[in-house]
C-alpha cells in the first residue's frame, strides 16, 4: 500500500524529517486512542515550501500511516506527488485554510474523541475545574456546528471565530489544535484531552469546583515554568516516539 515515494533520497532532508514526525503523530494518535476509523485529519506545512502541507491518505488507518505513504498537497488541494491515495475533502478544505490564512499554524490535527466531542457539545464548553483545563481558559475559540466541513465559503468564519486563537472548539463536533511545530499540537492535544476528560467525569459527580479567574491567570503565566528544555512539547513528543518505536517501527518507512 505504500506510495511512489519509498526512500528519503527522493525529497529534501527536511521534508523526510517531517514525513518522519507527522508519520509518528499519527502512531502516537492511535496509541492513545484519538483514531476514529479512516477519519480525521492531522497536517504539517512543507518546510521551506509555502502552499505544501503532508496530510494522511484517505482508507488507511492511522497505524498504517507511514513517512512515505503522506500525501503531499498544494493549498488548493492538488497532490504534488505520486499517490494513488485520495484526500479526504473535509480534511483539505478546513486544514488548507488555517493553513493559509493562520500564521504559525503549521501543525494541525482534529479529533473526535469521545471526551473532547462531550465537551464542545455542552453549553458551557471547557470549564475551569481542572488543571489541564486552566491551561486554556480564555485560550479558544468557539464555533457553531454547520455540518461536515467540506464548503470552503465556511473557512472565513472559522478563523473570525478562531480570534487569533490556537484551539478552535467546534462546537457538537470536535476540536482543532494547532502549533508551530508538530511537538507543540501534539502536546497540547495531550493536554486538552485531559482536561476534557477530567470534567467529563468531575461532572458526573456533581456540582464541579470552579478556579477563580485570577488563580487561572496566576496558573497560566507560571505554567511555562514547568516546561522540559527543547521548546513546547519538545521532550514529550520524543518519549512517545520512543515509545510506539518499542512497539512497531513501521512508521519511519
Amino acid at each position: 500500500m505504500a506510495t511512489q515515494l519509498k526512500h528519503q533520497d527522493k525529497c529534501s532532508p527536511e521534508e523526510w524529517q517531517a514525513r518522519q514526525d507527522l508519520a509518528a503523530c499519527y502512531r502516537i494518535f492511535d496509541h492513545l486512542g484519538w483514531s476514529e476509523s479512516i477519519y480525521n485529519h492531522i497536517s504539517f506545512k512543507v518546510p521551506g515550501e509555502d502552499d505544501s502541507f503532508l496530510i494522511n491518505p484517505f482508507g488507511l488507518l492511522y497505524e498504517e500511516v507511514t513517512a512515505s505513504n503522506l500525501v503531499k498537497i498544494d493549498i488548493r488541494g492538488n497532490k504534488l506527488t505520486d499517490n494513488p491515495w485520495p484526500v479526504n475533502k473535509a480534511g483539505f478544505t478546513q486544514h488548507a485554510y488555517f493553513h493559509e490564512h493562520v500564521p504559525g499554524a503549521h501543525a494541525i490535527c482534529h479529533t473526535h474523541t469521545t471526551e473532547t466531542m462531550a465537551v464542545c457539545s455542552s453549553e458551557g464548553g471547557l470549564l475551569p475545574t481542572n488543571f489541564y483545563a486552566c491551561n486554556f481558559i480564555g485560550q479558544i475559540g468557539y464555533h457553531d456546528f454547520e455540518g461536515v466541513t467540506v464548503r470552503a465559503e465556511e473557512g472565513e468564519r472559522l478563523v473570525k471565530n478562531l480570534g487569533g486563537k490556537r484551539i478552535l472548539m467546534l462546537r457538537n463536533h470536535g476540536p482543532v489544535v494547532m502549533g508551530r511545530t508538530i511537538p507543540e499540537m501534539f502536546v497540547q492535544t495531550w493536554a486538552l484531552q485531559r482536561a476534557c476528560e477530567i470534567q467529563c467525569l468531575t461532572l458526573a459527580m456533581g456540582k464541579p469546583l470552579h478556579v477563580s479567574d485570577e488563580v487561572v491567570g496566576v496558573h497560566q503565566r507560571d505554567i511555562g515554568q514547568a516546561q522540559a528544555p527543547g521548546g513546547p512539547g519538545y521532550a514529550d513528543f520524543e518519549a512517545w516516539k520512543r515509545k510506539i518505536d518499542r512497539i512497531d517501527d513501521s512508521w519511519r518507512d
